[in-house]
């Protein structure tokens, strides 16, 4: 393997166990706990080591944020193999309260102003693309157009992203969290199927 090959791949595995070790940190202990230091020390380099990789704590953290929603695609595209169009949409809704609940301070840091706006939404957009395609094949399926495509994904991002912060309030839950989502989602596709589709004429529900 000649040595720059192997160099690279040395640095990708070092940058990598950096990542996990911040994600560690920050699933079980919470933001304010993560700091360079402590994670030179938690995969013991030193901190030069890692500000070879990362600027400053504020790069890691986007790091992380990206992270987040490499997996929440993931779960997306999965939810995207579901073949009945209606399903296809509420299973978005459950996946990403599911999420939210499952790793709650990761949700927390990928919604948090702290982070770059633009940043945030350049990270999040290939999410945001797959729900637009999902909402695009509803929209086709039913013969509905919707008078403003974006703004129809920023009212449904907005109220997965409400209800799933309402799952962290004890007398809400995950559980019931998911099950509003579903019901929210639903309420708004009933709404939209009931106004003037392609055609024309009121679509039936």
């Amino acid at each position: 393997m000649p040595t720059s090959t192997r160099r690279a791949r040395e640095r990708a595995n070092t940058r990598e166990r950096i990542i996990e070790a911040a994600l560690h940190v920050l699933e079980t202990e919470g933001i304010a706990a993560l700091t360079i230091r402590r994670i030179a020390t938690d995969v013991e380099y030193s901190a030069p080591v890692v500000y070879q990789h990362f600027a400053n704590k504020d790069a890691l953290v986007l790091e992380l944020v990206a992270h987040g929603h490499r997996l929440m695609l993931s779960e997306f595209r999965q939810a995207a193999q579901e073949p009945d169009t209606d399903r296809r949409m509420t299973r978005i809704a459950l996946q990403y309260v599911r999420f939210a609940g499952e790793h709650p301070h990761l949700f927390q840091v990928m919604n948090d102003p702290m982070v770059d706006a633009d940043e945030r939404r350049r990270v999040a957009e290939p999410v945001i693309d797959v729900l637009k395609e999902l909402l695009t094949s509803w929209s086709a399926a039913h013969d509905v157009v919707l008078a403003d495509f974006d703004q129809a994904c920023e009212i449904l991002w907005g109220t997965l992203y409400g209800i799933a912060s309402l799952s962290y309030l004890g007398s809400v839950g995950n559980d019931r969290a998911r099950h509003l989502a579903e019901q929210a989602l639903r309420t708004i596709l009933l709404g939209w199927r009931t106004e003037t589709p392609a055609n024309g004429r009121p679509a039936s529900s």
